[in-house]
C-alpha cells in the first residue's frame, strides 16, 4: 500500500471523482476510525473484460439461475454488507464516512450496486464506481455459496454490453484470480486509466 495520506472526512464525491481519475482510492484503517486515506498501490489489480474467465462449475450455476440479480436496487444494504465482519475478515476498511461518502456517489450516478437474491433475501453482491469508461471495483459480500461470483459475472456482462473498457479491482486475491485479474504497474495502469477516461460509457 503506498501513496497513502490520512485525511480528515471532508471529501465531497467531486473529490473522490477526481481522486478516481489520478488513480487513487480511499480506505479507513477499521470501521469505528473517523479517517481516511489514499491510497495508490505500485501493483494494480485489473480485471481484462476481453479475457474474463468463468469456471465451468460457475458458468452452471449462473445457467440455473439460482439467484435473481438486481442492479442498484439496494446500494446501501451492499455496502453496510460488505463492511459487516466476515470468516477471515473480521475488520473491515469501511467506516461510516466512506459508506456515506459512497451513497452520494450513487445519487448521481457514479457508483452502483449488483446484488443477489435466493428467496427474496439479499445473499451476495458487490458495488463500485463507474467513470469515464471505467469501473472500480470496491467491495463484495457472499452469504451463500458463488452468489457475489455469480454478481461478478453479470457486471462483467454488464460492462462489456455498455462499452466499458476497464474493470480496477484495485488488488488481486485467489478469489479474483480465478475470473483472470492480473497485476500490473502503476504507470502501465494509469495509461489504461487515461484512455478509459477518454469517453464516457452508461452504467445504468
Amino acid at each position: 500500500m503506498s501513496g497513502s495520506d490520512e485525511h480528515d472526512t471532508f471529501i465531497t464525491p467531486q473529490i473522490l471523482l477526481k481522486a478516481y481519475s489520478l488513480g487513487l482510492f480511499p480506505m479507513a484503517e477499521k470501521a469505528d476510525d473517523p479517517t481516511i486515506f489514499w491510497v495508490e498501490p505500485e501493483l494494480r489489480g485489473v480485471m481484462p473484460l476481453d479475457a474474463f474467465h468463468i469456471p465451468r462449475s460457475l458458468k452452471k450455476e449462473v445457467r440455473r439461475g439460482t439467484y435473481d440479480i438486481t442492479f442498484n436496487q439496494s446500494f446501501d444494504t451492499v455496502v453496510k454488507a460488505c463492511a459487516a465482519p466476515a470468516p477471515g475478515r473480521e475488520e473491515t476498511w469501511i467506516n461510516d464516512p466512506i459508506r456515506l461518502l459512497y451513497n452520494e456517489l450513487h445519487e448521481i450516478g457514479h457508483a452502483h450496486s449488483v446484488e443477489a437474491w435466493y428467496e427474496d433475501q439479499l445473499v451476495g453482491g458487490l458495488y463500485g464506481v463507474s467513470l469515464g469508461r471505467a469501473f472500480f471495483g470496491e467491495s463484495m459480500f457472499s452469504r451463500r455459496t458463488n452468489a457475489s461470483k455469480v454478481a461478478l459475472v453479470h457486471l462483467v456482462e454488464r460492462l462489456k454490453e455498455r462499452g466499458f473498457v476497464l474493470l480496477d479491482t484495485q488488488f488481486t486475491n485467489e478469489h479474483l484470480t480465478q475470473f483472470g485479474t492480473i497485476e500490473i504497474p502503476r504507470a502501465e495502469y494509469e495509461i489504461l486509466l487515461e484512455a478509459a477516461l477518454e469517453e464516457t460509457a452508461k452504467f445504468n
